[in-house]
């Protein structure tokens, strides 16, 4: 039997083109170590996406495995409604709060993945204002080009048009702005010139609706999908002084740049972000198995406090909130990324990728390259000197990244941005690989 095969026979997978697979050849992953992976023909490939942005404590890790293993005897699974929980879920939540000190944040409710928290955090914040006897307040802004998940509510706060088209009509009163993406800024300023335009277009839009009718701000504190897009100094301290001027909730969602990716516990902590909603997936388990969470601060919390009846309390949650095996995953996970000091190693091992990548900018058709710990970017161009993007019918991207499969190395192409996630137990060995490959490749693109 070959896998390869039966997926072509019989799977339909996320963002896929199953039309192509008739011609290629998919990529069947059977075990993984650290950071590294072997298909079905025993192939090794150098992961330097983290899987899906999340492999933070690399692959087969026996502390998680033996704390699945250890829950499951003793606990399957049990349900978080109507006051009841199991002791692993609220040893998570006082994990995750103690954790979030910093942002404040004092209570956690669980769901199944980054979608679903998003889904949570829009909710939370509509239901606050309903509360507050402020229902008008129900609108959320987020940006063009984020990428918040494909359930309805948090699609709709998607800024990724390809992703909205199919799926129309969404869900009413979501607005974007533009992002930071200072290499191609939507304003035509250098980084010189740079007043923060593109965060003072959250309160022009505000006015412009009504700042009485908004409800909150949602963003990644780094932009994954769209394009890792990585913000100056001084653009979330712009954000966050408007959101406080209005009183519009601020919601970071945490779910790619959480637990160490960007060099930090959280990517919000590089500009002392202080949101009222976090939230959070992916690296909280490091894919061990599927959980999200949506942490809020204390006056969030407490707008819903009543007595049963009085309908305040917060009506909805997923059947496997809490689920007691994922949370002892998320737990020894969270032991290892403090024991191993991989916030660090991001920061240190992310510098070191920064600088490997800018020596590839010396290739005609390498336009950007930038890093924020184990999150980086590559821009492909046609011509460096105006950043004239190749023709969208040539997928550049998605050629130079299965050259690069073919070579033993993962990479993820948005659009003609190759995107960078390794697990942060990556080697500098590794590192070097990656970027040795990278460079014969781009030499081959570049025609040289």
């Amino acid at each position: 039997m070959d896998p390869r095969q039966d997926y072509r026979d019989y799977l339909w997978a996320p963002f896929t083109q199953m039309g192509d697979l008739a011609e290629e050849e998919p990529l069947v992953i059977v075990s993984g170590d650290g950071a590294v992976v072997t298909d079905n023909l025993g192939r090794e490939f150098i992961d330097g996406h983290a899987a899906l942005w999340l492999a933070n404590v690399g692959f087969r890790r026996p502390e998680i495995q033996n704390a699945i293993a250890k829950q499951a005897e003793q606990l399957s699974w049990f349900p978080s409604f109507g006051g009841m929980s199991n002791n692993i879920a609220v040893e998570l939540a006082k994990r995750l709060v103690m954790l979030s000190r910093e942002e404040e944040m004092a209570r956690v409710f669980f769901s199944s993945g980054g979608s679903e928290s998003v889904e949570t955090a829009i909710k939370m914040a509509r239901q606050y204002f309903h509360l507050q006897g402020q229902a008008q307040r129900y609108k959320i802004i987020a940006r063009r080009k984020a990428y918040h998940g494909v359930t309805y509510g948090a699609l709709s706060a998607t800024g990724v048009t390809i992703n909205r088209r199919l799926f129309e009509p969404l869900v009413p009163g979501f607005r974007h702005i533009n992002p930071p993406y200072c290499y191609r800024c939507p304003y035509g300023l250098m980084p010189e010139e740079c007043q923060f335009e593109c965060a003072l277009e959250l309160e022009e839009l505000l006015l412009f609706e009504g700042p009485e009718t908004v409800a909150a701000f949602i963003g990644e504190p780094v932009m994954g999908a769209g394009g890792v897009i990585i913000p100056p100094d001084g653009y979330w301290q712009t954000i966050e002084r408007i959101c406080r001027s209005y009183g519009v909730l601020l919601i970071a969602d945490e779910v790619i740049t959480g637990f160490g990716r960007t060099g930090e516990y959280f990517g919000g902590r590089h500009w002392d972000l202080k949101p009222d909603i976090m939230v959070f997936a992916k690296a909280l388990t490091s894919g061990y198995l599927p959980l999200g969470a949506t942490a809020v601060r204390k006056h969030i919390f407490e707008a819903s406090l009543g007595h049963w009846g009085d309908g305040r309390e917060f009506r909805h949650g997923v059947t496997y909130s809490g689920h007691p095996i994922a949370c002892a995953a998320a737990l020894a996970n969270l032991d290892i990324i403090d024991a191993e000091a991989l916030v660090t190693e991001a920061r240190e091992k992310g510098q070191y990728l920064k600088e490997r990548l800018a020596t590839l900018e010396r290739f005609p058709v390498v336009g950007h390259t930038d890093a924020l710990g184990l999150i980086a970017r590559l821009e492909l161009v046609q011509d460096k000197k105006s950043k004239r993007p190749f023709p969208k019918e040539d997928l550049t991207g998605l050629w130079v990244s299965r050259q690069l499969l073919k070579r033993g190395i993962i990479l993820r192409p948005l659009g003609d941005v190759i995107s960078f996630s390794p697990p942060l137990v990556i080697t500098r060995e590794q590192i070097d690989k990656i970027i040795d490959v990278l460079s014969d490749v781009l030499l081959v693109l570049s025609g040289e």
